[in-house]
């Protein structure tokens, strides 16, 4: 584990820069964060949205939506970081899981001789 320890720190500084995001295009006044866009905001960007898009936009419905925790998305912005930094957390671990899994899971079938 303690070859690890500079990229959990190093994870861990990225969760707790993440409400950034969120205060920067406050401060700025630059409107939601890039790329994050929904249906009715690329329709306002350039004049209207891709049919495709407006039929998928309602297909997944995020656990953190919005990275607000449940109660907090109209809380003001110092409240709703702590939403960013859990879903980062959340997400870094997530991904983090999902690869010592497979890892294990290809270093077992390896062993069995299943590998190339």
């Amino acid at each position: 584990m303690k070859e690890y320890r500079p990229l959990l720190i190093a994870l861990a500084v990225m969760a707790l820069l993440t409400p950034v995001g969120l205060y920067f295009p406050e401060i700025m006044k630059a409107g939601g964060a890039w790329g994050e866009w929904g249906v009715d905001e690329v329709r306002k960007m350039i004049g209207y949205a891709p049919r495709e898009m407006g039929k998928s936009a309602e297909a997944w419905k995020a656990p953190l939506s919005g990275y607000a925790l449940p109660g907090q998305a109209t809380a003001p912005l110092g409240r709703r970081s702590l939403g960013y930094v859990v879903s980062a957390l959340a997400g870094a671990a997530a991904c983090g899981g999902g690869a010592y899994l497979a890892a294990r899971h290809l270093s077992a079938r390896k062993r069995k001789g299943g590998g190339r």
